[in-house]
């Protein structure tokens, strides 16, 4: 197979493109976007997400990069790495998936094989995705062409954690392309293979993985606001109870992006497709969609507590992006804050220096600032700790207050003594 086989790549977002340049090293590999803007910067050797650098991009010598459908026919393994959100109603929507599909059906032939990498819930491949492979290439499944699943695991801004170095779950319709899928992606993944016993099984440990984590930050969220209505400090509980060998370090905060807050309403979706109603992990959910609103209305206490009018007050939000480091805008929590603290007739500053201006304004109608200017704010709160901020400190993050402002760390960069609310 290795000596026939001509990939592509359906998707070159932050999950298709490091896997394209990692193929593209050894394979005929096509990166397939509709995006004709994005596919221009790639063709110019630079990628907009950072998630892959220039050098690495110039290495990947065998990769070219295509919107058109007559550049597909040539192909014979596809790997689907399609965005898979929620709806405004938080049920799974399934439209990029679909549309990827029609897309391979439309150039499918015999022998061919398509991978599905887009987290789903369990029998979303062969439920929804292979009807839609049928339907439109005309072939019969099993028979004329194959499919596998084998879940995307790209963890944005990491650099240790790299699509090779980090374990990958394969599986395949049959034993023996289930075998072809797991030698394909064992040829680029340095830390191994797991071979998982279905389709089913490949698709429902990838969405739990995401699950766990909400769950476990949930538990975390929960226990900040007893301890806030305490008087304790939530991180100095952490602290003391990670002393214990077994204890998980997680902490509180925003849970967004593309995964954490996303993923397990797939899970809950199929669950309660089949009669079942997720207590725990829905309850999970609920309070890590509350927090945005909950840190808004706590930082409005606070200035109210100090005499600052919240009418008109100016308020200064550090971070935009879903997590620390990098570009990643996709379903932020930190929007949920700058909405709550505007319906206050807050005046909100967003300063994020990893962002896309261009991108916020499309995504969320939010224009970024280019740079805070030193004693406007009434109020600064720290809601993602790149390191431009944490190499800021104390001083030069007070400074941007007036000299009465509530400075809020969401994320633990300073010292407990250092701001007047920590989450």
């Amino acid at each position: 197979m290795a000596k026939n086989i001509k990939l592509a790549i359906i998707g070159l977002g932050y999950v298709g493109l490091p896997l394209a340049v990692e193929f593209g090293k050894q394979y005929p590999t096509l990166g397939f976007d509709i995006n004709t803007a994005r596919l221009a910067e790639l063709q110019q050797g630079h990628d907009s997400t950072l998630e892959v650098d220039d050098q690495e991009l110039a290495e990947a010598r065998h990769l070219s990069y295509s919107s058109a459908l007559d550049d597909l026919k040539t192909c014979n393994v596809f790997i689907v790495t399609v965005p898979t959100p929620i709806n405004e109603h938080k049920q799974p929507d399934l439209t990029p998936l679909i549309k990827a599909s029609e897309t391979i059906g439309k150039v499918l032939k015999q022998g061919d094989i398509v991978i599905y990498e887009s987290t789903v819930y369990p029998g979303a491949t062969e439920e929804d995705c292979v009807p839609v492979l049928e339907r439109v290439s005309g072939l019969t499944f099993n028979k004329d062409f194959f499919c596998g699943y084998s879940p995307e695991r790209i963890n944005p801004g990491d650099k240790e954690h790299r699509v090779t170095s980090i374990l990958k779950v394969t599986s395949g319709s049959t034993p023996e392309v289930a075998e072809t899928v797991d030698q394909l992606y064992r040829s680029i993944i340095t830390a191994g293979t797991h071979k998982a016993s279905s389709i089913r099984v490949a698709e429902a440990a990838k969405v739990i993985e995401n699950t766990q984590r909400d769950v476990n930050i949930g538990l975390i969220n929960e226990l900040a606001l007893i301890f806030n209505k305490l008087g304790i400090d939530t991180e100095e509980v952490l602290k003391a109870a990670g002393t214990k060998w077994n204890f998980l370090p997680f902490r509180p905060g925003l849970v967004g992006g593309h995964c954490i807050g996303v993923d397990p309403y797939y899970l809950t979706h199929k669950a309660q497709s089949v009669g079942y109603h997720p207590e725990i992990i829905l309850a999970g959910r609920r309070l890590n969609d509350g927090m945005g609103a909950y840190v808004a209305s706590r930082l409005v206490k606070a200035m109210l507590k100090k005499r600052i009018q919240v009418d008109g007050a100016r308020v200064l939000v550090m971070g935009l992006t879903f997590k620390e480091n990098c570009p990643d805008l996709r379903n932020t929590k930190v929007v949920d804050i700058v909405t709550e603290l505007t319906d206050y007739g807050v005046q909100v500053d967003c300063y994020d220096p990893w962002v896309n201006p261009e991108d916020a304004e499309h995504e969320y109608g939010i224009t970024p600032i280019s740079a805070p200017k030193a004693g406007e704010y009434d109020a600064v709160v720290v809601a993602v700790a790149h390191k431009q901020f944490t190499e800021m400190g104390e001083e030069r993050i007070r400074a941007l207050g007036k000299p009465a402002h509530v400075l809020y760390d969401l994320k633990y960069i300073l010292p407990a003594d250092a701001c007047d609310l920590r989450l």
